[in-house]
């Protein structure tokens, strides 16, 4: 079974603002470039090109979703506000968080959406076994009536809502390795337990406050949601143990029909956004450990999203590193990285990481 993996250059038309940080009329400072470009994943996308892989993957088609679709999720009075700013020219689209489009931006949201929903039927279908859709912007912040962290709609949650609502399925399971919280998705399923949310992201980054082990789920929900929020400088065995022991267990007990996975690569240990360790090899294992547990449940069927991950130096080689475990395919490119991103002290599972893992394990088990 082959490959999809979904691109389009109007992606990387996405204007998330010139600056980032303080506002330039109250920074004493000259402001710093916004770090959600296109750069990163457009280097992706051309790493993959070059290594030769791509032309061994299923290019599926973007397509751009509808608005009754992102009323599955997002309320009438945020799909009309997006669509007066991007018709205005661009701008911010946020409430508590300034989070940027520009001209056409709702255009090239509903794109980013429907890439991710266009993923989810080809795999259904049975035309590719996985896919990964490297689409921008991302989604995993966007809350029903609020753009937030870099994000518009919330491009996951709608194609798992689009897996259950329009394609018939009645399980369906998110693992979040972004290094925020995915807090959007959490909110799209709290009170829904066909959808079970895995969020493993660095504690207390973003949002603050947010993505804590006892946030389960309400109502139907209940136990249907975990929280993995590992201490700053978490590295290999802490997330290897962290799967090993919460993620794997609960996705085979709840037994999903399609695992997605917004996949952030801000858990890398260059990332400018988080604090944590990860390295490609890292991102290998654990897409080899979700593809185990996917053959086992719902016939390998795996949708990754692409969300957060912004040094442009790490994020190509991670990628890379995902699609040839997906794949099947290595390439012969070496991520000149790794090496001494290995070398560095503390990869190990720390104590202060392995009481957290032991206080989420409790949870995989009640996902029946």
């Amino acid at each position: 079974m082959a490959t999809g993996f979904i691109w389009h250059e109007t992606y990387m038309w996405h204007q998330s603002g010139a600056y980032f940080g303080i506002p330039s009329s109250e920074s004493p400072i000259q402001p710093s470039a916004h770090p959600e470009d296109p750069e990163t994943k457009r280097r992706f996308k051309n790493l993959l090109d070059v290594s030769g892989l791509s032309e061994a993957l299923t290019m599926i088609p973007a397509r751009p979703t509808t608005e009754e679709t992102l009323g599955r999720f997002h309320t009438p009075q945020h799909i009309k506000m997006v669509k007066a700013v991007s018709e205005s020219g661009g701008g911010n689209v946020g409430k508590r968080f300034p989070t940027n489009i520009g001209p056409h931006g709702y255009e090239i949201a509903l794109l980013a959406a429907g890439g991710v929903i266009a993923a989810v039927d080809a795999v259904l279908d049975g035309d590719i076994q996985n896919a990964y859709a490297l689409v921008r912007p991302p989604g995993h912040h966007a809350l029903a009536d609020e753009a937030m962290g870099f994000c518009i709609f919330a491009n996951a949650a709608l194609a798992g809502m689009h897996a259950l609502e329009a394609r018939g399925l009645d399980r369906i399971a998110f693992v979040d390795w972004d290094v925020h919280h995915g807090n959007g998705t959490e909110s799209a399923f709290w009170h829904d337990p066909r959808a079970l949310t895995i969020s493993i992201h660095q504690d207390n980054c973003f949002p603050l406050e947010s993505g804590a082990v006892g946030d389960i789920g309400a109502g139907d929900g209940e136990g249907y949601n975990i929280n993995i929020p590992l201490p700053p400088g978490s590295g290999r065995g802490a997330y290897e143990a962290a799967f090993e022991r919460v993620v794997c267990p609960a996705l085979r007990t709840f037994k999903p029909q399609l695992i997605f996975v917004p996949s952030g690569f801000d858990a890398g240990g260059q990332d400018p956004l988080g604090r944590m360790m990860a390295n490609s090899e890292l991102y290998r294992r654990l897409t080899g450990m979700l593809m185990d547990v996917a053959a086992d449940c719902c016939d390998g069927r795996i949708v990754m999203s692409h969300e957060g991950g912004y040094s442009i130096y790490s994020v190509p080689y991670f990628g890379l590193a995902v699609m040839e475990q997906l794949s099947g395919i290595r390439t012969l490119v070496q991520d000149p990285y790794l090496p001494p991103m290995e070398r560095q002290g503390y990869h190990g599972l720390q104590v202060h990481q392995d009481a957290v893992i032991k206080s989420v394990e409790p949870l995989a088990m009640r996902c029946t």
